[in-house]
């Protein structure tokens, strides 16, 4: 029977020497045959998939999985709608950086490793996949280590125009690389991500919404994680009217570990959903989830949902899930759920943890008790709350970019830094 577990207790962080597996050994005859795959997936947040467009019906708002989200706002994303205009105009301009050694190609639909990891999980992303024809298809081959990133970005062209994107990126065994997928300008982007991060590799994945205010964006990104590889998400939302990302991970063999995180700035009129699902389905395998968001402005609203899945097969596992929420003025709302459903009793540790709150008064007062003015003292605050988040991300301009974002947004309600002599 299935249980959801609300206790915020864990096991503490770090690898257990008595679970360490040998990269070298094949998978167990015992491990292997326990594996649950994907396809049977039994959480009641996340019903089986389909390409089939048809197969995922409009919802109309009373679905668990839709009651959040503005529908009349994103009810565009449910109609399937060409990405060129009459003059074969594409709604959208592609930039593309790729370091060396990266290989490059495309993969139509049912072209393995299309459609291996990601099935579509509601109507926006299928018809996202049905659209796209050619997907584009990157590997980082086998031992390369990258000292600079993979660049993705996407700039929309204009408010209501339809751009639909999938992408499939594969990591080969013992790799090295991040990939940060930029999105800009104004669209009604629709865009899935496929990851195959193979055995022994650590593959970042940074996904950045700066969009305009009138843009909306739908995406699934899906990860599978390979045996004692690593796999780091990282979500970030600014912009856009209406955003609703999904990020959903799973594991293929033992040993995998997968880091999720987020950081949001909600304004006013804004709705921001992030929807997480990590699906435990093999042994000795670890995932740690920290979003944090900060709300300000009437009608500001943001949405998290984190689901982890532990399957009977999930022996040892180890998993965390948290979201915090920093509101700084009246009309916010921030909706949070974190849900842990577990099959299996025999695991290193598993908890969650979900807070919404004001600015911290002892927090401020300490600030200005040493001669900080009150709109500085309130900035230190935000930063503090979002350090730990961009700090963890690695490549110093996508840092700086975040902060300077932090900043246009603290000028909303905060104020601007003091000047310096």
């Amino acid at each position: 029977m299935t249980t959801t577990d609300t206790s915020t207790d864990r096991h503490p962080d770090g690898t257990d020497p008595n679970l360490a597996v040998d990269a070298a050994l094949p998978v167990e005859p015992v491990v292997a045959a326990a594996l649950e795959t994907s396809d049977k997936v039994a959480s009641h947040l996340h019903p089986g998939g389909s390409f089939e467009v048809e197969d995922h019906p409009v919802p109309t708002g009373r679905e668990e999985v839709w009651r959040f989200t503005p529908m009349r706002r994103i009810q565009p994303m449910f109609e399937p709608r060409p990405t060129d205009d009459a003059e074969g105009d594409p709604a959208a301009e592609y930039e593309l950086s790729l370091p060396e050694g990266v290989r490059q190609g495309v993969l139509a639909p049912g072209q393995a490793p299309r459609g291996t990891v990601l099935v579509p999980a509601d109507r926006p992303a299928a018809i996202a996949s049905a659209q796209v024809s050619e997907a584009l298809h990157l590997v980082v081959p086998a031992e390369l280590e990258l000292a600079e990133p993979i660049r993705i970005g996407v700039t929309g062209r204009g408010a209501g125009r339809r751009a639909n994107a999938h992408y499939v990126v594969e990591a080969g065994a013992h790799s090295r690389a991040t990939l940060v997928l930029h999105h800009r300008g104004s669209a009604e982007h629709n865009g899935n991500l496929e990851v195959v991060v193979g055995d022994g590799a650590s593959l970042t994945v940074i996904s950045i919404q700066d969009w305009d205010d009138d843009a909306i964006h739908t995406g699934q990104h899906e990860a599978r994680v390979g045996r004692d590889a690593s796999y780091q998400h990282i979500a970030v939302s600014f912009g856009g009217d209406v955003v609703r990302l999904q990020s959903n991970v799973s594991y293929a063999s033992v040993g995998g570990r997968a880091e999720l995180l987020g950081l949001y700035f909600v304004d006013s009129g804004q709705h921001i959903e992030h929807r997480l699902f990590v699906d435990h389905n093999t042994p000795r395998s670890e995932s740690n989830v920290d979003y944090r968001g900060a709300l300000q402005g009437a009608g500001a609203h943001s949405v998290w949902i984190g689901d982890v899945l532990i399957r009977k097969a999930a022996e040892g596992i180890d998993t965390y899930e948290s979201n915090r929420n920093l509101v700084l003025t009246d009309g916010c709302r921030a909706d949070s759920v974190p849900n842990l459903e577990i099959e299996t009793g025999e695991i290193a540790g598993a908890g969650h943890a979900a807070t919404t709150g004001r600015f911290d008064d002892e927090q401020l007062f300490y600030l200005r008790s040493r001669g900080i003015d009150e709109t500085e003292a309130r900035r230190l605050v935000v930063h503090g709350f979002f350090a730990d988040i961009i700090r963890r991300i690695g490549i110093p301009e996508v840092e700086q970019l975040l902060l300077s974002a932090v900043e246009r947004e603290l000028a909303v309600t905060v104020g601007t830094p003091a000047l310096t002599a």
